[in-house]
């Protein structure tokens, strides 16, 4: 009886294909839309459950890749009895943790299926699209006026954008570097131009400043993982030479870096509502409510109400009413304190842990924790649609792969296929 399926009598082998090929969707759509994306997440969902034995969600719950992250969502739950907040209140911060329950859903799913590099190529496709729609929209003027967002965007937010497009060329990176040692010509030339037109788009046109951050991390993280001590070198200089030439020729980059300091020189002398005051503020006020209550936290979904009450007749910075902190550790401790911190890092730390191997699906599942938690530090994005879910697709589909290619913890995986 413990091996059964949640449901029995229907045909388990086309939902399955139906399941991964609605993964691969929801990839593709992410870059695009947020509620073509919620749709068809929820259509995945009613085409998954049914597939699924019991015996296969007890083994992904019972380990820290897939346990933690059901933990982290279990304390949000809990966390909505001692929220002083409206019940509304409490079930929008709670739905904010609800995503990471995907996690061991799509390890149960790709630990068996064989088409999870589908879902890698789909996002991949969908955002080199949207770099060659942005290109050609932003080529005709009178149609960039129309259809061009104030940040030089098509859909969504120039953070957002540079974020997906970070993925991918640290993607495409990994992807270059087998295609040199097999002395694969013409596909290195595709990676190449990708790699950087995206760069190019980020630096002279739309820039996220997370992901200015980001990227040195994960170019160190990579020499470290993929190249010898002299390539690691090169490509260090490389990178200096880019940086220098990138520089001097945009000075929408100069505005977009020196702004960070400008903002803060502004909010220290005036008070002067600036990007870099709000953070400020926002870090002082959370740190100040996390000393209120350090252990258990305020309870789910207060973050608002505080900031509101803190706001009440200031001015000024002083005065904005924050939804978040902007900083994803900060808003686990205002609502679940230590305890849920605690959870989070064991979780990022687990997930980390996962992708120590060396194949493509590891590498991409490190990319993304390693740029979730650097994100995270200016921003709630395991809270947010887009960086949220690119979380959990990302670590679910990779965390799959590698569980069934690769030994856990010394053991090997007894649903491994030979290779």
């Amino acid at each position: 009886m413990a091996g059964l399926s949640i449901a029995n009598g229907i045909d388990k082998a086309k939902l399955t294909c139906l399941a991964d090929g609605l993964i691969v969707a929801v990839a593709v759509s992410l870059p695009w839309s947020t509620s073509v994306t919620a749709i068809l997440v929820v259509i995945w969902l009613f085409a998954l459950i049914p597939t699924i034995r019991w015996t296969d969600i007890r083994r992904e719950v019972t380990g820290p890749a897939g346990g933690l992250p059901v933990l982290l969502v279990a304390l949000g739950l809990a966390g909505m009895l001692w929220a002083d907040v409206t019940l509304l209140e409490r079930w929008w911060g709670f739905e904010s943790f609800l995503k990471l329950l995907v996690i061991p859903l799509l390890f149960v799913q790709y630990r068996r299926s064989n088409h999870g590099e589908w879902v890698f190529a789909g996002y991949l496709s969908s955002c080199v699209a949207l770099l060659a729609a942005t290109t050609v929209v932003m080529a005709i003027p009178s149609i960039a006026a129309g259809l061009m967002r104030h940040d030089d965007v098509l859909v969504k937010s120039a953070a957002t954008q540079s974020g997906e497009f970070v993925t991918c060329i640290f993607g495409l990176l990994f992807l270059l570097s087998e295609a040199a040692k097999r002395r694969r010509w013409l596909w290195q030339l595709v990676f190449v131009a990708i790699i950087l037109t995206m760069l190019a788009n980020m630096l002279y046109v739309a820039t996220g400043r997370t992901a200015l951050i980001t990227i040195p991390v994960l170019l160190v993280l990579f020499a470290s993982k993929k190249l010898s001590a002299k390539g690691a070198v090169l490509v260090a200089t490389g990178a200096l030479l880019v940086g220098i030439v990138v520089w001097t020729s945009s000075p929408y980059l100069r505005d977009r870096t020196t702004q960070i300091w400008t903002d803060f020189e502004k909010y220290e002398a005036t008070d002067e509502r600036t990007s870099s005051g709000e953070r400020i503020e926002f870090w002082k006020k959370s740190i100040e409510f996390i000393r209120q209550s350090p252990l258990i936290g305020h309870g789910t979904g207060s973050i608002h109400s505080l900031f509101e009450k803190a706001a009440a007749g200031r001015t000024a910075t002083a005065g904005v009413a924050a939804a978040n902190p902007h900083n994803q550790t900060l808003a686990v401790a205002i609502q679940l304190g230590f305890v849920g911190v605690a959870v989070l890092w064991a979780m990022w730390i687990a997930h980390l842990l996962l992708f120590r191997g060396n194949g493509l699906a590891e590498w991409i599942g490190l990319v993304i924790v390693v740029q979730n938690i650097v994100g995270s530090l200016f921003n709630s994005h395991l809270f947010d649609f887009v960086q949220g879910w690119a979380y959990v697709v990302g670590v679910g589909v990779a965390g799959g792969i590698a569980m069934k290619s690769c030994t856990i913890d010394g053991i090997p995986d007894a649903t491994a296929k030979p290779k």
